[in-house]
């Protein structure tokens, strides 16, 4: 019980100190007992959005920069140029337990399952809470314990499903099978979904997830596990939600509703974003801060003719807006590039934030809905989610696939080119499509890492279990290949 008060204490104590923008609340500083933390609306508000506070609070974490570089470097995104043995090992697939970064992916976010865990059971305990409030906050909770083991399981594979506070008998949980780990993600998302609104909460902002990004992640975890029709239906509930959400389109350079502005804060593509607590210096992201480079960009796309920065079709606006380049003074001269859709690395002094970290965004609904309707072999509407996106990216509708597997190639090349270093997509897709070889124990990532990775192994496509959880948790079986 000590540990569940301790983690209370933290999120009200966190949330008091550095967050107190994500919501208008008075600041419980006279509340701190964790007695008290489910008594008012305000105290238990603030023990749920001091996880988002936590989350974006320093760089280089589970849930801002880390999940979209490591996996971009995992997969065939960008690379970082220079020497950083935990980089490295990314770049190289070659991962060992004791990767500090590794690490961080794991136990933030169970860090965050447990805290959710505290949320879920005090709000439910309560007897004082709003109606309204009480389920908001459940729901908040459901969908961050579903985000989280969302990502530990694409990152681990089977991994420990957490759905309460007892820490002693979590403690030593062996793996639980994916398929289990899922429905869990599942019945988290339908809950939350059913209890959340779509308006978002608190001070209107797009800090905190309503019933829209729900159903979005629910909608991805359809499609990652195949049932294709739950995955359209789903993508469709959040691509009808259009006076919230829209494509930003250029029109021209001063249009409100310009591709570059897609990942200001609150855009209308954001389904969920993040605010940065630490503004110093007038920084707005930290993905903006670490990927804008002041000379030679370290991140930079991948070069060659299966690269990233060869992906792009002639005349992608996506290339043009959210690539940034820098070319070198000194000989051999050449050019790099760098992602670019943040656009702010320091902000003027004193200068209001205008960008949020993107974690779901609208776009991604019409490519769920698009491979989705491949997979029930409904060429002709797959043909047309893909045209919206491309129709703003600037390019030629596409005619109806003349088969399924045609379809898939322009279903991942949209993916790869419009999702490019967000939070891990493309690795996720690498990893979890079949391999066209037609051989049922490789995947896609088999088929396309090999050609810029000459040490690929497919069991790389697990990260190892953290050497401090294998320490720790005498029932914990380690991912093969990391033996």
């Amino acid at each position: 019980m000590k540990i569940i008060n301790y983690i209370l204490f933290i999120a009200v104590l966190s949330s008091s100190l550095s967050c107190k923008k994500y919501v208008e609340i008075e600041d419980p500083k006279d509340q701190l007992a964790t007695g008290t933390v489910f008594t008012t609306d305000a105290t238990a508000t603030a023990a749920m959005v001091g996880i988002y506070s936590d989350m974006n609070a320093s760089n280089y974490q589970f849930a801002n920069v880390l999940t979209s570089f490591t996996c971009a470097m995992a997969a065939d995104e960008f690379v970082y140029a220079s020497v950083l043995a935990n980089f490295d090992e990314f770049k190289n697939n070659a991962l060992t337990s004791g990767n500090g970064y590794v690490g961080l992916m794991w136990s933030s976010p169970y860090n965050f399952i447990y805290r959710s865990n505290a949320v879920i059971e005090g709000v439910s305990a309560s007897g004082t809470l709003s109606p309204a409030v009480k389920n908001q906050l459940l729901g908040e909770a459901k969908f961050m314990r579903a985000f989280c083991h969302f990502y530990l399981v694409n990152f681990f594979g089977d991994v420990p499903l957490i759905l309460n506070t007892d820490v002693i008998a979590n403690s030593s949980k062996p793996r639980t099978p994916k398929a289990e780990v899922y429905a869990a993600i599942i019945q988290d998302l339908k809950d939350a979904k059913s209890l959340l609104v779509s308006a978002y909460p608190g001070n209107g902002e797009r800090t905190r997830p309503n019933k829209t990004a729900a159903t979005l992640l629910l909608s991805r975890v359809y499609l990652y596990t195949g049932d294709n029709a739950l995955a359209e239906a789903e993508s469709t509930d959040v691509i009808a939600a259009t006076t919230q959400y829209s494509l930003l389109k250029n029109a021209d350079s001063n249009n409100a509703a310009h591709m570059t502005k897609a990942f200001l804060k609150n855009s209308l593509e954001a389904v969920w974003q993040l605010q940065v607590v630490n503004t110093l210096g007038g920084r707005n992201t930290w993905e903006g801060n670490t990927l804008i480079p002041t000379g030679a960009p370290l991140y930079r796309l991948t070069k060659g003719s299966d690269g990233l920065e060869s992906g792009f079709e002639a005349g992608d606006k996506r290339f043009s807006n959210w690539v940034g380049n820098y070319t070198t003074t000194a000989a051999p001269i050449v050019t790099h590039y760098y992602p670019f859709k943040y656009k702010v690395r320091l902000g003027p002094a004193g200068a209001a934030v205008t960008e949020y970290s993107m974690i779901l965004r609208f776009a991604e609904a019409y490519l769920i809905r698009a491979e989705a309707r491949v997979g029930l072999n409904r060429l002709s509407d797959a043909k047309d989610d893909l045209n919206v996106i491309r129709d703003r990216a600037g390019l030629a509708p596409l005619a109806v696939a003349a088969t399924p597997a045609i379809a898939m190639a322009q279903v991942e090349q949209e993916r790869r080119t419009e999702l490019f270093s967000e939070w891990g997509h493309r690795w996720f897709d690498l990893k979890r499509w079949k391999s066209l070889s037609g051989d049922p124990s490789k995947s896609r990532a088999d088929d396309i890492l090999p050609k810029s990775k000459s040490s690929w192994k497919s069991t790389a496509v697990l990260f190892p279990i953290p050497i401090e959880a294998m320490r720790t948790n005498p029932n914990m079986i380690q991912n093969p290949g990391y033996n």
